[in-house]
């Protein structure tokens, strides 16, 4: 298959950060989080985090840094003190863009983190807080922390502390939810004024206790009536749809600029436990993980499960990155992206076309694209890569 020599310096790059604890695990939650079982040693784990920082240094190719998103675990748990140490280390040894969109994941209960103003002052400019629901009850059953009334008040104190960049996260399809419950908290997000939501449906994942104990979920009918209803509702709302389970808004839009450069096939570096990133390096494009345990990362940063994308299966890769998006993804990123010529997927994209599943833009900056119908059968459009 024809390949062209990467072009490093025009992919962009981003740094995923994981902070591997939770107060409590939540039952549906198959992320790496660990509830922790003695005193954490936070000073202990920015070490880590920097020297594993050290060993990647070498991928950046003189990039600048465009987004940083931190997750978990529950990132909020790490101490500010330790947060300003971190980003200390860190742009000691990267340069950030002066644009550079860093993102933490927090809990709405107020216990768990400082006040948002100082993740403001660290340099974090984007808040994602895990609401989930604004159903006490519901709550509950997810095993959240928190409740109703707590959620409210962490997105208004983080709006009053200066956030303007906020999203939240919720979830649909909940145990015994109906349609007027799952719309009241679409209702309730947009009365406080959010303008990002990452809203998603309930899945039941292996190796969680929702998996062994599956509690009772509403029927595909339901599922339906709550998707449609909602997304009618959002888009009534002048929210639209950019990405499977992300909406902004039309008057005030937000995308996650460090989810876009996934979904565009850009390259990150990964630090923490159980992180997972992306780089291009001339010798081809690898993906890498770190330790799921922190005792195992805790002693040893190096970077296992190294694995290289091979051309047989980078069109499914940037594929199934890249169609996620509702505009979809530049043409001209699979040849700068991959180092693959153009006709390694014009046959697939061609078929795909005339069966009505795909849009192609003529435009030599045109966007590869699904049509309506397409994105609604987005797994059936991605097997043709295989």
């Amino acid at each position: 298959m024809p390949t062209n020599t990467l072009n490093i310096n025009k992919i962009p790059l981003s740094l995923y950060i994981h902070i591997p604890w939770c107060i409590k695990k939540c039952p549906y939650c198959d992320f790496n989080s660990h509830q922790p079982k003695s005193v954490i040693d936070f000073n202990g784990y920015v070490r880590c985090l920097l020297n594993d920082l050290d060993g990647q240094l070498a991928w950046v190719q003189q990039r600048e840094i465009t987004s940083i998103f931190i997750g978990g675990g529950t990132p909020s748990l790490l101490p500010i003190k330790q947060y300003r140490q971190l980003f200390y280390g860190i742009k000691s040894r990267l340069t950030l863009a002066n644009d550079c969109e860093i993102t933490m994941e927090a809990n709405p209960a107020t216990v768990e983190h400082a006040p948002f103003v100082d993740y403001l002052a660290t340099g974090i400019n984007r808040l994602s807080l895990g609401v989930q629901s604004f159903d006490s009850e519901k709550l509950q059953a997810l095993g959240r922390i928190h409740n109703r009334q707590q959620a409210i008040t962490a997105i208004k104190n983080a709006k009053q502390a200066g956030f303007t960049h906020l999203n939240i996260d919720l979830m649909h399809g909940l145990p015994n939810q109906n349609l007027n419950q799952a719309l009241d908290d679409l209702h309730q997000a947009v009365d406080l004024g959010i303008a990002h939501l990452s809203w998603y449906q309930l899945t039941i994942e292996p190796n969680t206790i929702f998996y062994r104990n599956t509690p009772i979920l509403p029927e595909d009918d339901v599922l339906i009536d709550i998707f449609e209803q909602g997304s009618k509702f959002l888009l009534n709302n002048y929210f639209s749809q950019y990405e499977v389970s992300a909406w902004t808004s039309e008057n005030n839009p937000q995308p996650c600029r460090h989810n876009m450069n996934y979904w565009q096939f850009g390259d990150y570096l990964a630090i923490g436990a159980g992180a997972h990133g992306k780089i291009s390096t001339p010798d081809g494009i690898f993906r890498f993980n770190k330790s799921r345990l922190p005792k195992d990362y805790a002693s040893n940063q190096a970077t296992i499960g190294w694995q290289k994308i091979h051309n047989d299966d980078m069109a499914f890769e940037f594929m199934m990155n890249g169609l996620r998006l509702k505009k979809g993804i530049a043409k001209h990123y699979w040849q700068e992206r991959t180092g693959q010529d153009w006709q390694a997927i014009a046959p697939t994209l061609s078929k795909l076309q005339q069966q009505g599943l795909m849009h192609i833009d003529d435009a030599i900056y045109g966007n590869i694209q699904c049509s309506d119908k397409g994105f609604l059968f987005l797994n059936q459009v991605l097997t043709e890569f295989l």
